[in-house]
């Protein structure tokens, strides 16, 4: 089996994500401005040493990027600067370099300092696996955000012909309607803008209604995204399991790298336990003696 990672990476990630979630927070915090104005020169310097940190790890990605293809290592570093993961990069720094070569606005430099937080995707299973989600089921999102967008401009169009009239103020255009339908169709209903004609009001129930089958669209798009993403995580780590097996042995060495393997795949440990449970069931049951890959003996044994 090939090598998963070791500790000094996972000690290495889990300080990066430590530092990605201190700096939300230091820009959470300055956004108080009693805190902003007694901490000042602490967030500074924090600001400072985080970019300084993010700055390193940048370029060294850039730099061992050129591993993937020894041949081409121009290419291969170019590759890795236009991914999604390097530009999240960039944008984690490019906000402290910008301010202190241009003259910006202060509160829009912090606002992209928010950005950093994308950099989790990186540090963090469950982000991970929430990108890919997305990424595999993007034609579908795609087509939910173009269906919710149709019945936006229809919810809009209809109360702005119901309620112009009467509301020139509220409804007096599509685009000012826009607000109200976004509020109807996600069934927040804040109540600021409301029909007071019955057309209006006829209309606005069926928006109503019909917001609750389009907020569930996405909705279910996700959660069956999700559970088809752990689903797939699951069947790799068996197949794993199964691989480490061929020789009829899990030896420690072994027993580390699909340690490091569920870890990476964000799966439980009693996840994984029940997985190899399962096999030691199906060989004492007598229903699998031998490995599928291979058709070699399995007799599940653990070396110290």
């Amino acid at each position: 089996m090939a090598h998963r990672g070791d500790r000094a990476s996972a000690v290495a990630d889990l300080s990066l994500s430590v530092l990605v979630a201190a700096n939300v927070l230091a820009v959470i915090a300055e956004s108080v401005s009693s805190v902003a104005n007694t901490y000042r020169s602490f967030f500074h310097a924090f600001e400072a040493v985080s970019v300084l940190i993010f700055s390193v790890e940048y370029a060294m990605r850039i730099w061992t990027a050129a591993e993937r293809d020894p041949q081409h290592p121009f290419k291969s570093r170019l590759r890795y600067i236009r991914s999604p993961m390097a530009i999240v990069d960039f944008l984690a720094i490019a906000p402290f370099y910008l301010h202190a070569l241009f003259l910006v606005d202060l509160r829009f430099m912090r606002v992209l300092r928010l950005l950093r937080v994308f950099k989790l995707t990186r540090y963090s299973q469950a982000m991970g696996m929430l990108l890919s989600v997305f990424r595999r089921e993007a034609h579908a999102f795609g087509a939910a955000t173009f269906i919710l967008f149709s019945v936006l401009v229809i919810a809009a169009s209809g109360i702005y012909l119901a309620e112009s009239r009467i509301q020139p103020d509220a409804f007096g255009s599509i685009p000012a309607a826009m607000w109200w339908a976004v509020a109807t169709l996600t069934t927040v209903g804040y109540g600021d803008v409301v029909p007071v004609t019955i057309a209006g009001k006829i209309f606005g129930a069926c928006i109503s209604i019909a917001g609750i089958g389009m907020v569930a669209l996405p909705a279910g798009l996700l959660a069956s995204g999700f559970s088809e993403e752990l689903k797939k995580r699951r069947e790799r780590y068996e197949d794993e399991v199964v691989q480490a097996l061929e020789d009829g042995v899990i030896t420690s060495e072994e027993t580390a790298d699909l340690e490091s393997l569920r870890d990476a795949l964000g799966i439980s440990s009693d996840s994984a336990e029940r997985i190899l449970k399962k096999f030691v069931q199906i060989q004492e049951s007598g229903q699998l003696t031998e490995c599928p890959h291979c058709s070699k003996p399995l007799d599940f044994s653990f070396e110290d």
